[in-house]
């Protein structure tokens, strides 16, 4: 049996290519929606993909299935769990992509091959058996996968495949359906789930391999360990949301409390993967703006998202441009800050487009049809185009007169980080849902921004300059703040 891991450090994603060397077939657990690698990576060590899973309907990406279905034709194996609300509905929509993308098949439309599983079905790849467990809590169609390499022999699983439901040091937050999806009143109800699932966890033999779909950095769980994978055993002895699993009411308090906001694209993620996400073919291919191209570029209803550092994006950018460094945040900021239906236009270095591209199609963004190089820009800049900046000073320095009635104090952390400590007065919408609430703020007042170091604070700055507010980040945070002596309330 083959066994790899293909991981996304920016979304701390893991799908997982899974191959009978004894037949050469292979299965994909998981996929992004840039397919290429797991396909390179087959071919790699001599197999076809004949098979593509998942272990449930993401929320934090855009889903590969349906896009490498469609370019090998390989059977598709999703949960018929969780009730009417939460089934496929793509899977009768084949578009049938035309030579030269497709890498086997026939084009002309019709139905995927699919298998809809349920808790206890089996079926495999090669030699390798897979054994689906359903395991709701996370969301309530989520499944996973216990693997049995049964070409080498063995009679029992050498591992799962865990996807969202254990993690290593966490498990599956429950609260997404209400929080990201906006389904009110069924975290409680899912955390209950999570509970019961979390039970036939601890049944499952400890020698097992977890083989979890995130590690840390995901906003799928609060505490995610950076460890790739682990054990049964090990999880059950030391990760704290299992061993908080001692009584129903307090695990649902436990892993209730404390969960982040998600970003705001995560409810666009959910609905697009159940119902079908767009079909590429390729990666999108942006062309190079001349300055002409770009002055008539800045004529139209476009997002520009600025790559460059802080620094220079603050003293001069492209009007209307939102800062998104491509950094491990440049996906959940792109999400979280874009509206899909309007060309995309970036400032990035020539060398690094293909990566920023890549980054926004795994979260659907595709329309990104243009970019110009900080070069272009500065030449742009020398002939006399307008650029805008941005206004900033550091924390220590604000003083009660700044924040008086034609002032707003925004604090752009989560709210745990917000409710252990904050400065007087100050109003708190995370930067990740700044976008849907824009309208609750004072646009004719003067608002200073801040979070805790300052990252966050500089991303919010470039969304509320963009929508016409008056923003001041506050360099330093609230660490500085902090380390200078300041008042916190908490």
């Amino acid at each position: 049996m083959l066994f790899r891991m293909l991981y996304d450090h920016k979304l701390a994603q893991a799908a997982y290519l899974i191959g009978c060397q004894r037949t050469g077939e292979a299965i994909v657990i998981d996929p992004e929606r840039d397919v290429d690698r797991y396909l390179d990576e087959a071919k790699r060590n001599g197999l076809r993909i004949t098979a593509i899973a998942e272990t449930h309907i993401h929320a934090d990406f855009l889903s590969g299935a349906r896009e490498l279905a469609e370019r090998t034709d390989a059977r598709l194996y999703l949960s018929a769990e969780g009730g009417p609300d939460w089934q496929y509905r793509w899977l009768d929509k084949k578009s049938g992509l035309p030579a030269p993308v497709r890498t086997g098949g026939q084009a002309g439309g019709g139905s995927y091959s699919h298998q809809l599983l349920q808790d206890g079905d089996t079926f495999k790849v090669g030699n390798i058996q897979f054994k689906v467990i359903h395991t709701p809590g996370h969301t309530p169609e989520h499944i996973c996968f216990l693997v049995t390499d049964l070409g080498g022999g063995a009679s029992e699983p050498m591992g799962i495949a865990s996807g969202d439901f254990v993690f290593v040091g966490d498990v599956g937050r429950p609260d997404l359906l209400e929080t990201a999806a906006g389904v009110t009143g069924t975290k409680e109800a899912s955390a209950q789930l999570l509970f019961r699932s979390i039970q036939r966890f601890k049944e499952l033999p400890d020698y097992l391999q977890v083989w979890p779909a995130h590690g840390a950095g995901s906003a799928c769980g609060k505490a995610l360990g950076a460890v790739p994978q682990s054990t049964v055993g090990y999880e059950k002895r030391f990760n704290p949301a299992i061993c908080d699993a001692g009584s129903e009411t307090q695990f649902v308090q436990s892993i209730l409390y404390g969960q982040t906001e998600p970003p705001y694209y995560f409810a666009r993620m959910k609905k697009e993967n159940r119902d079908g996400p767009a079909i590429l073919g390729q990666l999108p291919e942006p062309k190079p703006l001349s300055v002409d191209d770009l002055k008539n570029a800045l004529k139209k209803d476009v997002f520009w998202l600025d790559t460059r550092r802080w620094p220079h994006y603050r003293a001069g950018h492209l009007p209307g441009a939102l800062y998104a460094p491509l950094n491990t945040a440049f996906p959940t900021v792109a999400g979280s800050y874009v509206e899909p239906g309007r060309p995309i236009y970036l400032v990035v270095e020539e060398e690094c487009v293909r990566e920023a591209v890549t980054d926004l199609i795994r979260i659907g963004l595709d329309d990104v049809v243009g970019y110009v190089t900080p070069q272009v820009q500065q030449e742009y800049a020398q002939a006399g185009g307008k650029l805008a900046t941005n206004l900033s000073m550091n924390i220590t320095d604000l003083r009660d007169e700044q924040l008086d009635g034609s002032a707003v104090l925004l604090d752009v952390r989560r709210a745990d980080e917000f409710e252990a400590g904050h400065l007087n007065g100050a109003l708190n919408v995370p930067h990740t849902r700044l976008l849907p609430n824009l309208a609750s703020l004072a646009k004719g007042k003067r608002h200073y921004v801040y979070c805790h170091s300052g990252s966050r604070s500089a991303y919010a700055c470039g969304l509320l300059q963009r929508h016409g507010f008056d923003a001041v980040q506050l360099e330093g945070g609230f660490l500085d703040w902090q380390k200078a002596g300041g008042k916190i309330v908490r």
